[in-house]
């Protein structure tokens, strides 16, 4: 079975600046994500914010309430190189799932493959990408897309900001004492962040 690292807290902040996503640039399986309410009356959602790999498939799960963002969890999904690659797709499919039944998400939130040098590195990524379009439909739930300019303007309102940055804000968004490790789970929340900010 796959390994997931995590970590809990339970801290709330006032979000930064909103993604300027446009519907033409969210991409959804469904018309619109649930939400729930909470004790107060004020609606809240949980975002399931993915970073697709074939060995490390990244996730970080947040909520949202009315302005406020919480970190519920976060972690990596490990495949090993030594079996097939069905085997490490079934793996990946399989941990999401399990995801999805203990956190319940109205949304999944996932970075576009935008561009890729390593032809082989964007062939393992469409495929876990694929694995994670695919959880999300027999699921019922909201796929939004983000390219990597979207994330950094959510998180930096700098286009040009560095994967560094972008995970230095992370942490403070979520009022975290160190970047989310590893990075993948950092790139997740990222993700998760920026929809929470788009909606």
């Amino acid at each position: 079975m796959p390994s997931l690292k995590t970590m809990k807290t339970s801290i709330t902040i006032t979000p930064m600046r909103k993604s300027k996503a446009t519907n033409n640039e969210l991409r959804t399986l469904n018309s619109k994500p649930k939400v729930r309410s909470s004790e107060f009356g004020v609606q809240s959602q949980i975002i399931l914010g993915i970073d697709p790999g074939l060995a490390d498939t990244g996730f970080g799960i947040i909520q949202k309430q009315g302005s406020k963002l919480k970190l519920i969890d976060y972690g990596c999904i490990k495949t090993s190189s030594k079996l097939a690659m069905e085997n490490r797709l079934e793996e990946i499919y399989q941990s999401l799932t399990k995801l999805i039944k203990k956190y319940r998400p109205q949304l999944i939130a996932v970075e576009k493959l935008f561009f890729c040098k390593n032809v082989k590195t964007a062939l393992a990524v469409g495929q876990a990408r694929g694995v994670v379009i695919l959880t999300a439909g027999q699921n019922n739930l909201p796929l939004y897309e983000f390219t990597p300019l979207q994330i950094k303007l959510a998180l930096t309102s700098y286009g040009k900001a560095d994967k560094n940055q972008v995970q230095q804000m992370v942490k403070i968004i979520l009022g975290l004492k160190q970047i989310p490790k590893p990075d993948d789970a950092a790139d997740a929340l990222a993700a998760a962040i920026c929809c929470a900010h788009s909606l």
